[in-house]
């Protein structure tokens, strides 16, 4: 069994979906398991999805150390850790910060860095990294309000965060096969390199450092090199198909609080053809009014058409939404979404749809939801999961950046 521990819901929620792509059966757990959660029988991977990409260092890592022994009790041999696929991180962490003392709770000496998902358009190739073709620090992502990523040299990003020499696994020994990679990891480790920035850019380069790497106890990385080893493991499987999920009835909500420009075209079409609300702070900027006027609303509204609640705006509006509402505006609009979340589920919804990291581990939180089965996935990296208490919910946690314009139209259309 492998063991996968994310940084954020989101992130959780895309690897399990790579995992389970691969053939293997996969539970999702939110939040640092506690008392005496297990994963159910059949279990061949559980990711853990934490919420501790932006949080203090100190604080991810001792969250991550307990998810770490945690699955090390409960016979997981191997470790990765997940991160996003941009490298969302300041200059303190929280990648190198973790990624050290995973390794040194693992008393391992080196591991990879391997950020790429080729299906998304980010590729690694001389240690930079690049999100469709454009180089990350001219990307959308150099304006992240929390993590600001100007710098794509993963090496010297890296660098700033852990006091331990960072290396290279270039693209041209990447291409020349599993044999090739072994030996140049050798000489890595033989010069005392600890983290390993891995080139690819195809899915074929992630399959070959899978071969190469695949006993590693602690790997890195996005959902690219997590889905290769997936891969690696069901190689000799006979029954890799999953059976398919048959839709929970009753209401659908979408929940929308990521501001990224893909989620912002998802919203544009849903609009269209849901009956929709939004949060907008600057009409209404006391939170309690702002949350009794978004319930009422969907009260009269939630029924056999799905619905749609979004905070999601336009740079222009968060400013004059900021301006209102002050510097705690997203954390209130975030708690605001997860509140009607659950009004929602208690009046009935049973299909809940969220776009936004953030929004994400708000809207799991409300619900206290602790553990889903990952089934099929709506897009690349955005699968539907099933919870396992009652009532039985069919969860679509959407990471800001990802899915195609008509997503959000699509996750309801059974409804």
């Amino acid at each position: 069994m492998i063991g996968c521990i994310a940084d954020d819901y989101t992130g959780g929620t895309d690897v399990a979906a790579a995992l389970r792509r691969a053939g293997l059966h996969t539970v999702l757990l939110f939040g640092a398991p506690t008392g005496d959660i297990d994963p159910p029988p059949g279990c061949e991977a559980v990711v853990v999805a934490l919420k501790t990409r932006t949080i203090p260092a100190a604080d991810a890592v001792r969250q991550s150390l307990d998810v770490q022994q945690w699955l090390q009790q409960r016979g997981v041999r191997q470790v990765y850790f997940k991160y996003c696929s941009t490298f969302d991180s300041t200059d303190d962490g929280n990648i190198g910060p973790v990624t050290d003392a995973l390794l040194d709770r693992a008393a391992e000496s080196m591991t990879l860095i391997s950020p790429a998902s080729p299906e998304h358009g980010r590729t690694v190739y001389q240690g930079h990294l690049f999100v469709n073709g454009v180089l990350l620090s001219q990307s959308p992502m150099r304006h992240h309000p929390l993590t600001p990523m100007t710098d794509p040299d993963l090496v010297r990003v890296l660098g700033r965060q852990t006091k331990h020499p960072v290396g290279l696994l270039p693209l041209t020994v990447v291409r020349e096969g599993s044999s090739a990679i072994v030996a140049h990891l050798r000489r890595l480790r033989a010069d005392a390199i600890r983290h390993v920035v891995v080139d690819a850019t195809e899915d074929a380069d992630l399959l070959a450092v899978a071969a190469a790497a695949g006993e590693y106890p602690l790997l890195t990385g996005g959902a690219g090199l997590a889905g290769a080893l997936g891969q690696h493991l069901a190689a000799d499987r006979h029954d890799p198909a999953v059976t398919p999920r048959t839709p929970v009835a009753g209401p659908g909500i979408v929940l929308a609080g990521s501001c990224s420009a893909a989620t912002l075209e998802q919203l544009e079409h849903a609009r269209k053809v849901f009956p929709s609300y939004r949060l907008d702070p600057a009409s209404t900027p006391d939170p309690t009014r702002l949350l009794e006027q978004a319930t009422g609303w969907l009260r009269a509204n939630l029924g056999d058409t799905p619905v749609l609640i979004y905070s999601s705006a336009a740079s222009e509006q968060r400013e004059a939404a900021v301006a209102a509402m002050g510097p705690d505006t997203a954390d209130i609009l975030e708690r605001t979404l997860g509140t009607l979340a659950r009004t929602a589920v208690e009046l009935g919804a049973r299909r809940v749809v969220v776009a936004g990291g953030e929004t994400s581990g708000a809207v799991v939180n409300a619900l206290g939801i602790q553990t889903v089965v990952v089934t099929d996935e709506a897009d690349r990296g955005v699968p539907w999961c099933r919870t396992t208490g009652t009532p039985a919910l069919d969860l679509l946690l959407k990471s800001g950046n990802f899915g195609k314009p008509d997503l959000l139209v699509r996750s309801m259309e059974e409804v």
